[in-house]
């Protein structure tokens, strides 16, 4: 059977993945995207994980990224212009029309995917980027899997290939939240990150790395994802994770990365990647509307993001981990969303 492109105009195909423990996982074809995510729950039964819309129309163009797979360049590149083997390209500015943000205004998390494979508990989705899209050098063939295991893991695999020399940093960018209905900044939060990339006013990174140390950006140490302990400022920057090969680092590059803890229910969630990067945003600007699943209404803080990634404006700053991907290379990007149950505190 050949498989068809869908068009920007079909309908949004829902793929529903299962496994034994209960756990399941909404993944639609537009934008690769995560829609929905249910774990094994405090007490039995499952719980929400991830913060979604109830009206599925509005995936097509979820200004949120919801969910989303973020591409082909995740989180921002200054002035949207960078220069690749003495080449300069200037791509679309999205972003109040400053800056380039996660793959322009049809980047990758909203543009039609098609499926290449499925099976009960996986599904494999594939986009060809042609070259100049968005500004962007070079056609680029990207694929993403998710792949549900029990008892409550949420694998994403993410792959491209390139027939020029392009750059590509792709980001899984669900909201998570422990307690449906209640703010993140009540989690726990703890980054395996000694240091963090430091940004101007647009969010654009300085080039420095600079350690967490007596700043707000410590959580070396588990605590509360509040600006300080208290209310104030958001949280939306880049940690550079620290990968020392002794840490667990598993045969496939896996590190751990992050852990988010519910101290009232005991649900967890750690983060493990092979990315060297971890954007965390604590969604302050979310409001009551659209409608979330199941009618749920959001607010500022409803959801946290943790964007496994290669450093924002990367193409543009010497010392940060380079996107650029050549032809004949593969770029592959692999985070396991682990979610375990605990005793709470009391």
């Amino acid at each position: 059977m050949t498989l068809q492109h869908r068009t920007e105009t079909a309908a949004i195909e829902e793929i529903v993945l299962s496994t034994a423990s209960g756990a399941t996982a909404t993944v639609l074809d537009h934008g690769a995207t995560l829609r929905d995510l249910k774990v094994p729950a405090p007490g039995g039964g499952v719980q929400r994980v991830v913060l979604g819309f109830g009206d599925i129309d509005l995936y097509r163009t979820n200004p949120t990224y919801f969910g989303a797979t973020a591409g082909r360049h995740a989180n921002r590149i200054r002035a949207g212009r960078f220069s690749l083997e003495g080449s300069e390209h200037s791509l679309s500015l999205n972003e109040a029309g400053r800056n380039h943000l996660h793959g322009g205004f049809r980047g990758f998390s909203h543009r039609p995917w098609r499926v290449v494979s499925r099976a009960a508990n996986a599904v494999t989705l594939e986009l060809v980027s042609p070259a100049g899209e968005e500004g962007y050098p070079g056609t680029v063939t990207a694929r993403c899997t998710y792949t549900l295991l029990d008892p409550g893991t949420l694998r994403v695999e993410m792959t491209a290939e390139t027939d020029a020399p392009t750059i590509v940093n792709m980001a899984h960018h669900s909201y998570f939240t422990l307690e449906p209905g209640g703010s993140v900044r009540d989690l726990d939060l703890a980054i395996n990150a000694g240091h963090y990339t430091p940004v101007d006013e647009t969010l654009i990174p300085t080039g420095e790395i600079a350690p967490v140390i007596d700043t707000p950006y410590d959580f070396r140490t588990a605590r509360p994802v509040r600006w300080w302990g208290e209310g104030g400022a958001e949280y939306d920057i880049n940690f550079v994770l620290d990968r020392h090969g002794d840490d667990g680092t598993t045969a496939e590059g896996l590190a751990h990365a992050a852990t988010l803890r519910s101290p009232r229910t005991g649900l967890s969630l750690d983060v493990w990647t092979t990315e060297p990067g971890l954007q965390v945003f604590d969604g302050g600007f979310l409001g009551p509307e659209p409608a979330g699943l199941d009618g749920a209404r959001h607010f500022p803080h409803a959801g946290l993001c943790l964007e496994t990634q290669r450093f924002p404006d990367g193409p543009n700053q010497v010392g940060f981990p380079s996107p650029a991907l050549a032809p004949g290379d593969l770029y592959r990007h692999v985070t396991e969303y682990r979610f375990s149950l605990h005793r709470p505190e009391s």
